[in-house]
């Protein structure tokens, strides 16, 4: 077991918040594209890939900063930087998880693999970025909205007008709870010269934030409208919005600690954004018959 954790960490296993993060708006896309009755083994797969091309992200992610992360408190005891790994078993690794990726998706149609294969080089770049750019939050957002086009392409071999639209919601969300992750290093970060929008917004981050996480609401609202939703979907939103001032309470003193639990908050948007989905599709359903 010795010689297989620090493998288990360098994938995050053990720490499946990103993994939830990614597949959350997966999901929403996934029943919004199947009318609340997506394919059964589309779904799976694309469980399953979410889990695959997570763990690849964290991978590669580990190996683009394996020379930074030991100057980052949170950072400093991955396996790549405290040694436990080479950066020739790192990329093995990440190897064996794109084929297995690249498997799964080989089973869906054209147009989705077309879809991978950008979602797959966003999550290359994304580690690289935060040495040029105060953006790379931005790259992360795309990265982790893919599964939504993705998701209408395997389900109905096209993109809806309302799969960019949703696109936009999960991007403006993804970009305001990344940056109250990059609060919880923004001290570290500035120390070694790493960027991200924690520090481009400075004592604006948390106005930031509420406005991205504003944006991120309204936008939905427009998404469930366009689908008919029942008020089951706007309960959920309201719970979300909710949620979203919560983690407003504790990001205002940026302690590092409480910015760290924000950002974790974030799996329960995602989950009663989810929920009211399926709920106000299966009413609507049951109002139109």
């Amino acid at each position: 077991m010795s010689k297989i954790y620090p493998y288990i960490q360098l994938m995050r296993l053990h720490r499946p918040i990103g993994t939830f993060l990614l597949l959350w708006p997966t999901l929403w896309a996934l029943w919004l594209a199947g009318k609340g009755q997506p394919n059964p083994t589309i779904v799976v797969i694309f469980i399953l890939g979410t889990m695959v091309m997570r763990a690849a992200g964290c991978v590669i992610n580990d190996y683009a900063d394996r020379n930074l992360d030991p100057h980052v408190a949170r950072t400093k005891n991955r396996p790549l930087a405290r040694g436990m790994l080479t950066s020739r078993q790192a990329m093995v690794l990440f190897a064996l998880l794109i084929c297995s990726a690249l498997v799964l998706v080989l089973q869906l149609n054209p147009l989705t693999i077309l879809l991978s294969i950008v979602a797959a080089l966003l999550a290359i770049l994304y580690p690289f970025t935060k040495r040029f750019t105060h953006w790379p939050q931005c790259i992360l957002g795309l990265a982790f909205s893919m599964g939504i086009p993705m998701s209408y392409a395997a389900l109905t071999n096209s993109i809806a007008v309302e799969a960019w639209i949703l696109l936009a919601a999960n991007f403006l969300w993804i970009v305001a709870y990344d940056t109250q992750y990059a609060m919880v290093d923004r001290d570290d970060d500035l120390l070694i010269g790493i960027k991200s929008t924690a520090i481009l917004f400075g004592r604006f981050d948390n106005l930031a934030v509420g406005m991205l996480h504003t944006a991120t609401v309204s936008i939905l609202t427009v998404v469930g409208w366009m689908n008919g939703l029942t008020w089951h979907f706007y309960l959920g939103l309201a719970l979300a919005a909710g949620l979203a001032i919560y983690q407003q309470y504790l990001c205002k003193d940026r302690v590092r600690e409480n910015c760290l639990r924000a950002f974790l908050n974030n799996n329960w948007i995602g989950a009663v954004v989810f929920f009211g989905i399926v709920l106000g599709l299966d009413q609507s359903n049951i109002l139109s018959q």
